[in-house]
């Protein structure tokens, strides 16, 4: 508001003077209109349609030639977008065209969010172009402006009403980009028909909000033709490349059993509307649309994001220079607030670890203690049992050491026993000689009261490893 004030008084303020004679800036004409062929032009295309409406067709017939491309089919996961860019020649006018298609849109069996890669897509265009004018050192000159200029989006000839994936997406490219909507296909229709089907998708566009492009009418030169041409949107197109034989003359159009449909037939088709006012009366205005309205729009939004304001809350101007330090005081202010809870933050969590390294350390001696003297009760039961056994081994040694000498004993006793006895048989051989024969009455010798205790200690001691019992008589 303060903005238009200041414009009008400056305006008011602006004196008219004549001239004496001639100065020369009558020709700023021909010199923008020289600096802009020598620069040459781009336009951006984005044809948005189902797969199979002749986009591809229809764009060969717009520029009188036949891009590279392969057509797409129907099996596509989801929607993307490719993008060619070509350099046309007419006259010694240079065109950079780019023409981006939507591929596989339409195609899925869930289409809500159809619409997103195409809105991402213009979007990031946008932030391209705002990112190259942010710079330090620009050079917008030299830059390939790849934003889109107009979104021809396809309708399919069902002669009924829209489908609403094609309200949904036109409602969200309203705002981006200049839609003109097309009828592909038309001959698949009566003329009849085609009539209650535009009348229908104006109607449908008008109640839910869509805001297509309208042609200008403020310039004089061509506000009757662009007014006439808003009364006929959308238009009803046939695409072809061939060209059949209508009477003397070679014409573009498509041969079919019951006719020839002529592409340039103003009354077979709206072909020619659409090539006059897409290129030869409003592509500059396209282009101007698309800067001042639709990324001017894209540049305010993202600039506020950023903090970035013309006024100040007292509806004040506010420079970028002020808005910028505002802007960098916010920042640093909210930097040092997030730094100081980030600072006591690290601090409670350093309280809390050594809170647990703490614990954790009690823990452990607690459990070393624990082990220490359970490890010292196992050490003394351990040296108990060793001394047991200690005792157990030398009791067992002294045992077997008596042992030993009583049966070495027993032996040298039972070894003189043997002696005697063998001479007590030689004396009773040799009395047998002369003694009558008779039976003979065999007694059992009495065993010395000596003899019978060590017979008594001799079973009473068991026999050592490898060694025969020794056994103890007496004669």
């Amino acid at each position: 508001m303060a903005a238009s004030d200041r414009a009008r008084q400056e305006d008011e303020d602006c004196r008219t003077v004549p001239l004496d004679g001639h100065v020369g800036f009558d020709s700023l004409p021909d010199q923008l209109v020289n600096k802009s062929v020598n620069e040459g032009f781009c336009f951006n295309i984005l044809c948005v349609g189902e797969t199979g409406l002749g986009k591809s067709t229809l764009m060969n017939t717009l520029f009188n030639t036949k891009f590279e491309g392969e057509p797409a089919t129907h099996t596509e996961p989801g929607v993307h977008l490719q993008s060619n860019t070509y350099d046309l020649q007419e006259s010694n006018v240079g065109l950079k065209l780019t023409i981006v298609s939507t591929v596989g849109f339409g195609d899925q069996i869930n289409k809500e969010d159809s619409y997103k890669p195409i809105v991402e897509f213009i979007d990031d265009k946008f932030e391209a172009y705002l990112q190259e004018e942010l710079k330090i050192r620009r050079a917008l000159h030299d830059y390939h402006d790849t934003r889109i200029h107009v979104c021809l989006y396809f309708i399919a000839p069902t002669g009924h009403s829209l489908k609403s994936l094609d309200l949904m997406t036109m409602k969200k490219l309203d705002s981006k980009v200049n839609i003109i909507p097309i009828i592909a296909k038309a001959d698949s229709i009566s003329k009849n028909e085609l009539a209650k089907f535009k009348i229908k998708i104006t109607s449908e566009l008008v109640s839910n909000g869509v805001q297509i492009y309208q042609f200008p009418t403020d310039d004089e030169s061509v506000a009757e033709i662009n007014a006439t041409m808003n009364a006929h949107l959308p238009f009803a197109v046939v695409g072809s490349t061939e060209e059949v034989m209508v009477g003397d003359k070679m014409v573009r159009g498509r041969q079919y059993p019951w006719g020839t449909v002529q592409v340039e037939n103003e009354a077979h088709c709206d072909f020619v509307k659409l090539r006059e006012m897409l290129i030869r009366v409003n592509m500059e205005d396209l282009r101007e649309q698309t800067h001042s309205r639709h990324y001017e729009l894209y540049r305010r939004c993202k600039l506020e994001e950023m903090g970035f304001k013309d006024t100040d809350p007292d509806s004040k101007p506010f420079s970028l220079q002020e808005t910028y330090e505002a802007k960098r005081n916010e920042f640093l202010g909210e930097l040092q607030k997030k730094e100081e809870e980030m600072r006591q933050m690290f601090v409670q969590r350093v309280k809390e670890k050594e809170a647990e390294l703490k614990e954790a350390e009690k823990e452990l001696h607690e459990k070393f203690d624990r082990l220490k003297k359970l490890h010292q009760d196992e050490k003394k039961k351990l040296e108990d049992k060793k001394k047991t056994l200690d005792d157990e081994i030398n009791a067992f040694k002294q045992r077997k050491a008596a042992a030993e000498l009583l049966q070495s004993q027993g032996s040298q006793a039972g070894g003189s026993q043997t002696l005697k006895r063998d001479k007590e048989k030689k004396k009773q051989e040799s009395v047998g000689s002369w003694l009558p024969r008779g039976p003979v009455i065999q007694t059992q010798p009495i065993p010395h009261p000596r003899i019978r205790e060590e017979r008594s200690i001799s079973h009473r001691t068991s026999p050592t490893a490898g060694q025969n019992p020794v056994v103890l008589c007496a004669l």
